[in-house]
């Protein structure tokens, strides 16, 4: 089994260990082109309903662009696109953003898109009790202004690079809805059926949505709590579609099977070991070094998902721009781990603990570090926690040495620009790069800018990078239109067809 606690959807995106053994849905509809029902299958309920109040992993899946749309969409092949925004201008300085809104947009709940809707939805980002992932990336707006019901003003105070883009987070909700976390009111091509806990949640299609509409009836996304369960629900015809297979032991009754489309897609999940780089012995670029380099990352990978999955040597996935393959900067080599640990004034090693969410895979992980790590005289002590423990002391309190974790974004790794992000990794040169990428003129800047933070955080052993995920979609060969990509974690359905 295997469920996240997402850093982008931290996320900061929670995903607990809720739900059965299986889910209880009733088999998959007989029905198909537009009167189809669409049977999912995935391993991420929901905590809540809300993308700013810790909904998790879950929520981003079944809601982003499904139930709520934003000014802008993050499409299935990384590109961003206007959706609730009609057409925009900026200003010659950069600083200057006006937007004006697409006509006959309505909330499900009847009400009209205005923007005063907007604002609100970016001021619920922003907030201080805000979990969004992206929080710190809208610190750069300055004001927001309203001047007509369809016209939105956005002032920053300095240039931001990516500001249409990291718009592509941000769900546009009524401003009347007064509870997100068990209720929706949004724009997009569903609107919420029933949510059974632990069970299943389906949308259902709106019958007034402003674009075009959706070419199925209804998608029921179906929860389970072990791979081994849902894989099964697709054979037995429970369900359609896997989402994201989550063991590789449960691939081969699909592969090679004319009754099933295997998908292998672009992955922007990280596992990390992720060192508190402010206390000892993790403040010494040498012992962090150390630790890379005991771990045999390639056989760690291995037997985590077999042939699948990708080695990385930094933050940054082969889809962002600012990729560069640098899983050399810190080679395995259990000898040069021991010369670093003795630079480092560690000689006979040392002993730390490794905070470790309860979920897989990273029980197994942990083990394997531990192993890894004894050889060249590293004592690890596993402590097992749950997500939202992990949340709490590790994120918020920041109460660990080290830890591990998947990141889930693309283009997350301005993250280490930030000293006061979880990890604690503060290299002012780098905190500075990342400043210059954001306010760039032009995409070649700031991917210049951006490599130079990918290759000194490698550098530095911010983190030990151990792998990147695969992203393995599966799913019944009458089904298509789904994506497979799965960024961010979002999941788009309306193009689903059942044949």
């Amino acid at each position: 089994m295997k469920r996240r606690t997402t850093l982008g959807v931290i996320a900061l995106s929670l995903t607990a260990a809720l739900g059965l053994a299986g889910c209880a849905g009733g088999g998959a509809s007989s029905a198909t082109g537009s009167d189809a029902t669409i049977e999912v299958g995935s391993l991420y309920e929901p905590q809540n309903l809300s993308n700013v109040d810790g909904g998790g992993q879950g929520v981003v899946e079944a809601f982003n662009g499904n139930v709520y749309e934003g000014l802008y969409k993050l499409t299935d092949d990384g590109s961003v696109k206007p959706l609730l925004a009609k057409s925009d201008t900026v200003s010659e300085d950069g600083l200057t953003y006006t937007f004006t809104l697409q006509d006959g947009v309505k909330f499900h709940s009847g009400k009209e898109l205005t923007s005063a809707d907007v604002k609100k939805s970016l001021e619920a980002v922003t907030a201080p009790d805000s979990q969004s992932a992206r929080k710190s990336s809208f610190s750069v707006i300055s004001d927001i202004e309203t001047p007509d019901a369809k016209t939105v003003v956005i002032k920053l105070s300095e240039r931001s690079i990516s500001f249409i883009y990291n718009l592509s987070y941000v769900w546009i909700v009524n401003d009347e809805l007064k509870d997100r976390k068990t209720k929706e009111d949004g724009t997009g091509p569903y609107t919420l059926g029933t949510w059974k806990r632990g069970s299943s949640l389906s949308l259902e299609r709106s019958k007034d949505y402003w674009g075009d509409a959706p070419k199925n009836k209804e998608v029921v996304f179906n929860y389970f709590t072990d791979a081994t369960a849902l894989s099964n629900a697709l054979v037995t015809k429970q369900i359609d579609v896997i989402t994201s297979i989550q063991s590789p032991d449960q691939l081969s009754q699909f592969t090679g099977n004319k009754d099933y489309t295997v998908s292998n897609g672009n992955s922007t999940t990280k596992e990390l070991l992720a060192f508190n780089d402010r206390v000892a012995p993790f403040d010494k670029v040498d012992v962090r070094k150390a630790v890379y380099s005991a771990i045999d990352t390639k056989k760690l990978l291995s037997s985590i998902w077999g042939d699948y999955g990708t080695l990385i040597g930094s933050m940054v996935p082969p889809t962002d721009p600012w990729y560069e393959d640098l899983t050399k900067v810190n080679p395995y080599d259990p000898a040069l781990a021991k010369q670093e640990l003795a630079a480092a004034g560690y000689a006979d090693g040392f002993t730390f603990t490794l905070d470790t969410p309860s979920y897989d895979p990273h029980p197994a992980v942990a083990e394997f570090l531990k192993s890894e790590l004894a050889k060249v005289g590293i004592t690890v002590d596993i402590n097992t926690i749950s997500a939202d423990e992990w949340y709490s002391k590790v994120f918020k309190e920041q109460n660990f040495q080290a830890t591990l974790q998947e990141h889930v974004n693309d283009r997350d790794v301005v993250w280490y620009g930030n000293p006061d992000f979880y990890w604690g990794y503060n290299n002012p040169q780098v905190t500075e790069w990342v400043k210059e990428a954001e306010q760039a003129t032009s995409t070649d800047e700031q991917t210049a800018k951006l490599k130079l933070v990918n290759e000194q955080i490698a550098k530095d052993a911010a983190s030990a990078w151990l792998y990147l995920y695969p992203q393995i979609v599966v799913a019944s060969s009458d089904l298509s239109g789904y994506g497979v990509n799965g960024l961010n974690s979002q999941f788009y359905v309306s193009d689903i067809v059942k044949k």
